[in-house]
């Protein structure tokens, strides 16, 4: 009896540790959320922003993703973002979803424009650049169909064996002399 007694009161002070790690999670992440206000861009590609994710000017965040929707007239994805309050957003600036690095997250990015005027609230950001697809342009670097065709030769031809700077005159590097097999 005395065991069982152990365990529930070991159970017990695991639980209210647990409850306090979970309320001390909830109650910092509430306060990082800046006040702001709420701007909109239209993206064709989106992928791999998420809700919550940064949005940054020059490196710095100045904000977070708010909402993410597909507009029913140009089928593109329209990001909310909310920016801090003491920024202010040229509204000839730009937006482009970014990457921090090769396989890290995405964010989006604010490039400011040189305008005297600024977005104001639930204004858009029509400049934009869209997410870059890895995986496409692997895909088009690796079967392209447009790379440069290789040299036919004759057909009674062989290739000639080329020496490295045969050929080559005084003051002449290699890489200016072009050869040419005749066959």
């Amino acid at each position: 009896m005395r065991n069982n007694l152990l365990e529930a009161i070991i159970g017990a002070a695991v639980l209210v540790v647990a409850g306090f790690f979970l309320f001390f999670a909830y109650s910092s992440g509430q306060k990082n959320l800046p006040k702001g206000y709420i701007l909109y861009a239209n993206f064709e590609r989106i992928d791999g922003l998420n809700i919550g994710g940064d949005v940054k000017i020059s490196g710095v965040k100045v904000g977070t993703i708010k909402s993410m929707e597909i507009d029913p007239a140009t089928y593109q994805a329209k990001v909310g973002v909310q920016i801090r309050e003491d920024i202010k957003v040229p509204d000839d600036s730009s937006a482009e979803v970014a990457s921090e690095s090769l396989l890290g997250g995405k964010y989006v990015a604010v490039v400011p424009g040189g305008s005297e005027r600024f977005l104001a609230p639930a204004g858009f950001i029509t400049q934009t650049q869209s997410s870059i697809s890895f995986e496409g342009l692997i895909s088009k670097f690796l079967f392209s169909k447009n790379d440069q065709e290789k040299p036919k030769l004759a057909e009674n031809s062989s290739p000639q064996e080329v020496r490295p700077n045969e050929g080559v005159l005084e003051g002449q590097r290699p890489e200016d002399i072009k050869t040419v097999i005749v066959g």
